[in-house]
C-alpha cells in the first residue's frame, strides 16, 4: 500500500491518496478487521450511491429542469449520451456479479484501474464498468467457442 501511497503522488491523483490513506488509517488504528469486509461487500454499492447522488444533486439545486431536458431531447448528442448511459449501466450490472463471484478477475481489474488511474489519469470507475466490458468479452468468446467446436 505504501508503494501504491507513493505512485499516487507522484502521479498526483488525489482520489487514490485519499483511498490508500484512508485504507491505512483503517489498518492502523485496528479497525481494518471490523470494517474491511463491510467495505469490500458494500463499498461498490456505497460508491454507486455516491455518485447518483452527485449526478442528481443539479436536479434538486434546479440547474437541471423541464427546460433543459426538452432543449436536450432537441440534440444528436443528448440521445447519443442517453443510449450510452443505458449500455453503461447494463454493463455494470454484469460487472457486479462478476466481482462478486469471481476474485482472481476483481485483481485483474483493479490493478488495470490503478494502473490506468496513475499512469494515465483515469478514474477509478474502473473496476465496475470494466467488470462489466470483461463479462460481456468472456460471454462472447463463450459463444464463438461453442459455434467453433
Amino acid at each position: 500500500m505504501l508503494i501504491l501511497l507513493a505512485i499516487a503522488i507522484m502521479a498526483k491523483n488525489q482520489s487514490l491518496i485519499v483511498a490508500v490513506v484512508c485504507l491505512l488509517l483503517l489498518k492502523w488504528v485496528g479497525l481494518g478487521d471490523k470494517v474491511f469486509p463491510f467495505i469490500q461487500q458494500k463499498g461498490i454499492n456505497i460508491g454507486v450511491t455516491v455518485i447518483t447522488i452527485a449526478v442528481l444533486t443539479p436536479i434538486v439545486t434546479g440547474e437541471i429542469g423541464f427546460k433543459q431536458l426538452g432543449e436536450a431531447v432537441r440534440s444528436s448528442y443528448a440521445w447519443i449520451a442517453l443510449g450510452a448511459g443505458i449500455l453503461v449501466a447494463l454493463i455494470a450490472a454484469s460487472g457486479i456479479d462478476l466481482l462478486r463471484t469471481d476474485p482472481h478477475i476483481t485483481t485483474a481489474l483493479v490493478f488495470g484501474t490503478i494502473l490506468a488511474v496513475t499512469l494515465f489519469n483515469g478514474v477509478a470507475v474502473g473496476p465496475l464498468i470494466g467488470a462489466g466490458i470483461a463479462y460481456l468479452a468472456m460471454r462472447a468468446v463463450e459463444f464463438f467457442s461453442k459455434l467453433g467446436g
